[in-house]
């Protein structure tokens, strides 16, 4: 069976890892696998730093089909003939697409109409906001899928509700998971420790990266201004990509515990994630690692793609709200945080269960 597993952005590569470890474990072992590791943009692409491939454990892409358009039509249709070209020279009996972007969408519509199979991993995740190109993503990629791979019971909800056959739908748990847990021995501890003189447990960190909430500068910098004097002088750690930085130096929002970094490396922001007081974020990514971790989350966002963090783990929605940041900040400083517990299947095997049901459940 070879496989095509495509990543169209770098926290792909964070799911993928697990699974290419798992397909060459299970090749190894004299199993019929292989996988192919497609990369839609360019071998350039700055946010692939040196040393994320060292990091997740994992070889580089075999191929980056170099695509990198703004507007969102025009990369579809890139991808689609880049990718049409790389399945004419290197056949595969399934195409792995991850998460929902435009990547995951246009590869999947190249592979279906090649009478490949698709398999969805992280399917079935809903914001239910139709004005969100992301939601048109994850509804064509289920509706073209053969495997459909889900984190959780809500997730194999939504797709009932969509009447996807449940034949096709397969409970595998959190792959996010599983690099985690994997390099959670491997964790290096940031330089900014030393320099800051910062303590585990004792500091929030913060991580920003939806232009939606940037953009909307007056409430971006309330909100700003209601954590920094929430956290009453704990230090909050804040490693921001560059128009991230840019949007709080042009607001003029300084603070002595407010601490400005440059991105981190896979390894170094794990070590920040696994030992913060709490994390307030707008990543699903980071709220999910953050349940795991049992690290109180505040999400600035007012859905989760995976709710088992909220009605589970440890994480709670406040929506871009200054006033309910205040109020959830009040709450963790009291003490008074959610304990949480772990998702069903959250257990860092999801890349095992992935190939075995490959491998049980072979393409016709």
């Amino acid at each position: 069976m070879k496989i095509c597993i495509v990543a169209g952005a770098r926290p792909n590569f964070i799911k993928i890892a697990p699974l290419a470890r798992a397909i060459n474990h299970a090749r190894e072992e004299g199993k019929d696998i292989s996988c192919r590791i497609v990369y839609t943009g360019p071998s350039d692409d700055t946010s692939l730093d040196a040393s994320l491939f060292a990091d997740l454990d994992m070889h580089e892409p075999d191929v980056y089909l170099g695509v990198g358009y703004e507007n969102l039509s025009e990369r579809a249709g890139g991808i689609m003939f880049s990718f049409t070209k790389e399945l004419e020279e290197h056949p595969a009996n399934v195409v792995m697409v991850v998460d929902d972007l435009t990547s995951t969408m246009a590869c999947a519509i190249v592979a279906k109409k090649r009478g490949i199979k698709v398999a969805h991993l992280v399917a079935g995740t809903r914001s239910f906001d139709m004005n969100m190109p992301k939601e048109v993503n994850r509804m064509i990629t289920d509706g073209l899928s053969d495997y459909l791979f889900t984190a959780g019971m809500v997730a194999n909800r939504n797709l009932n509700q969509t009447g996807t056959g449940s034949e096709n739908v397969y409970l595998v748990g959190n792959i996010l998971i599983d690099s985690l847990r994997y390099n959670r021995n491997r964790l290096l501890r940031p330089a900014c420790f030393n320099i800051l003189n910062l303590k585990e447990q004792g500091y929030i960190l913060l991580t920003v990266n939806r232009h939606a909430l940037i953009d909307n500068t007056e409430n971006f910098a309330n909100l700003l201004r209601t954590l920094i004097a929430e956290a009453n002088g704990t230090p909050i750690i804040a490693p921001l990509h560059t128009y991230v930085r840019n949007r709080i130096a042009e607001l003029d929002i300084t603070a002595p515990n407010l601490h400005i970094l440059q991105p981190q490396s896979y390894l170094a922001f794990g070590y920040l994630e696994a030992n913060a007081k709490a994390i307030v974020t707008d990543s699903g990514n980071v709220a999910e690692e953050a349940t795991f971790l049992g690290i109180p989350c505040i999400t600035l966002n007012n859905y989760a793609e995976h709710p088992e963090t909220v009605s589970i783990g440890t994480n709670e929605l406040i929506g871009e709200d200054p006033e309910q940041l205040e109020k959830a900040m009040k709450r963790l400083q009291n003490g008074e945080w959610k304990s949480g517990s772990l998702p069903e299947r959250w257990d860092g095997r999801t890349a095992e269960r992935i190939v075995h049901l490959l491998l049980e459940n072979p393409v016709s």
